[in-house]
């Protein structure tokens, strides 16, 4: 049986590099591509060390799509593309709207038109529940109505998506799935790979667990006052391990020619809404430590709750989130007690 080879593009960010890991686990060969704009060789070194296998790694920029043509397309047999390389932060698009929108859509359409233009028909789509906006009802299931995006990352994503679709519908032999994605958290268990941001952490939990190492003073919670039990925001908190397999099941749905229509949509999640205060305390609770916060203003871009109706990826890709919150939360503080050398 053929071994069959996927690109993971943006493989050196935090989920890229979960999920170069578990598709090596699960028998598949690997091509690493990143720019490193927002990333760290490490990963792709962490990548290597856990699977014990010497992981191709291309540094090209995914907006270049003549140097993705001669590095990657031309050299390497992968007949499928996961496409992760994107900026990533809500509040930072609503500063850098243009960076944002050119950085996004480029990346992704260069890489649709190569896998087009090469015969290589399967492609995977790392979108995000903000194409759900601020949803009327939870949870959100794919038939949930997208709303207009609260941020241009939001943006972004729902444009990708639409892309994706057009682009396949259009061209035979050619198959996508967008995986909408709630809040990944936590890091490998091995504690070699996790999430690395540069600079001040625009995620939750890497403040968490910077605060605890005391590289932060304080931890701000944006907002006491929404209308929840204890007024902060509720998101759906997925472990990064169990989102990276959701990856390979997807891969492998489109692999083995299981889709259904040639463009399918897949809610990743939990299906458990978790309060950022309630995080803040299991956080604490998971490790026997004790986190300096408090409370700030509301954050722009920010939505009010949102959390996953997981049953179609469950049932079609045979996949569910299995790893605990509190277990999350400690190898969320591993990592950051290996980066930092803490005991």
């Amino acid at each position: 049986m053929k071994k069959h080879c996927v690109l993971v593009s943006g493989g050196a960010g935090y989920i890229g590099s979960h999920t170069a890991v578990e598709l090596v686990e699960a028998g598949y060969d690997v091509v690493i591509a990143d720019n490193l704009s927002n990333s760290e060789i490490t990963a792709v070194e962490g990548v290597r060390r856990i699977t014990g296998v010497e992981v191709p790694f291309v540094e090209v920029d995914c907006c270049d799509r003549e140097a993705l043509r001669t590095k990657l397309f031309d050299r390497y047999a992968f007949d499928s593309a996961i496409h992760f390389a994107a900026f990533k932060a809500v509040n930072e698009s609503v500063q850098k709207p243009l960076e944002y929108y050119r950085n996004n859509l480029t990346s992704f359409m260069n890489i649709l038109d190569l896998m087009r233009a090469t015969g290589r028909p399967n492609i995977l789509f790392s979108s995000s529940c903000t194409v759900y906006g601020e949803p009327d009802r939870q949870p959100v299931t794919e038939e949930t109505p997208r709303k207009p995006a609260t941020s241009p990352y939001g943006n972004t994503k729902q444009m990708c998506e639409d892309i994706l679709r057009d682009t396949v519908n259009a061209s035979e032999g050619m198959k996508g799935i967008a995986l909408r994605y709630f809040n990944p958290i936590g890091a490998h268990p091995s504690a070699l790979i996790g999430e690395l941001p540069r600079g001040v952490p625009q995620n939750l939990v890497p403040y968490i667990t910077q605060t605890a190492a005391g590289l932060r003073e304080c931890l701000s919670v944006f907002g006491d006052d929404y209308p929840t039990p204890d007024g902060s925001n509720i998101r759906d908190y997925i472990d990064v391990v169990d989102l990276a397999r959701a990856h390979v099941a997807a891969i492998r749905r489109l692999i083995e020619g299981k889709n259904r229509s040639a463009y399918e949509i897949f809610n990743i999640g939990t299906g458990n809404g978790v309060s950022v205060l309630e995080l803040v305390h299991r956080f604490e609770q998971a490790n026997g430590l004790k986190l300096n916060y408090r409370i700030a203003g509301r954050r722009a871009g920010d939505i009010i709750a949102i959390w996953a109706d997981p049953t179609r990826a469950n049932e079609e890709l045979g996949w569910r989130a299995e790893r605990d919150l509190d277990d999350t939360l400690r190898a969320a503080w591993a990592w950051e007690k290996h980066l930092r050398g803490i005991e």
